[in-house]
């Protein structure tokens, strides 16, 4: 077997075939989310939130694998847009918590379930995306715990 010297073509790198995948799922969203009016890292905002309501700008971070500072613009837009309030802690003033106004919640009625553009757009069934997902799970996992144990996202 010889080295390769130079690169890997793009179009051979699982990463680029990671990266233009996602950038292929969010275009198949985007007429779905320019009808709720959140783009595609709000409405992940946005999901965080509709499985536990009240959480910290830190722990939202952390669960979508963002560093704190980039969630700033993301939740100024999202509290323009009436579906989410912002407030200092309380008990930790140097925490702000993020809750869901009844105009968010609303939003997570009229979003329903994105997968079914993914399963129009793919061709692939849902235990096909499944499988999938679940082998890209591993991966990504996998790459977090030899980075040293870090929380991997959603997890």
């Amino acid at each position: 077997m010889t080295r390769q010297t130079g690169p890997i073509p793009m179009e051979d790198q699982l990463c680029f075939t990671v990266y233009s995948t996602s950038m292929a799922i969010q275009r198949a969203y985007k007429p779905l989310l320019d009808a709720l009016g959140v783009t595609y890292p709000q409405y992940l905002v946005m999901n965080v939130l509709w499985r536990e309501d009240g959480r910290t700008v830190g722990q939202i971070a952390e669960e979508l694998a963002l560093e704190p500072s980039t969630m700033t613009p993301l939740l100024k837009r999202l509290e323009a847009s009436g579906f989410v309030s912002r407030m200092r802690n309380p008990g930790n003033e140097r925490q702000v918590v993020v809750t869901l106004t009844d105009e968010g919640r609303t939003l997570e009625q009229r979003a329903g379930c994105l997968a079914e553009a993914l399963l129009q757009h793919s061709g692939a069934t849902p235990a096909e995306l499944g499988e999938i997902n679940g082998r890209m799970k591993g991966l990504r996992d996998a790459i977090y715990e030899s980075l040293g144990g870090r929380k991997t996202p959603g997890g």
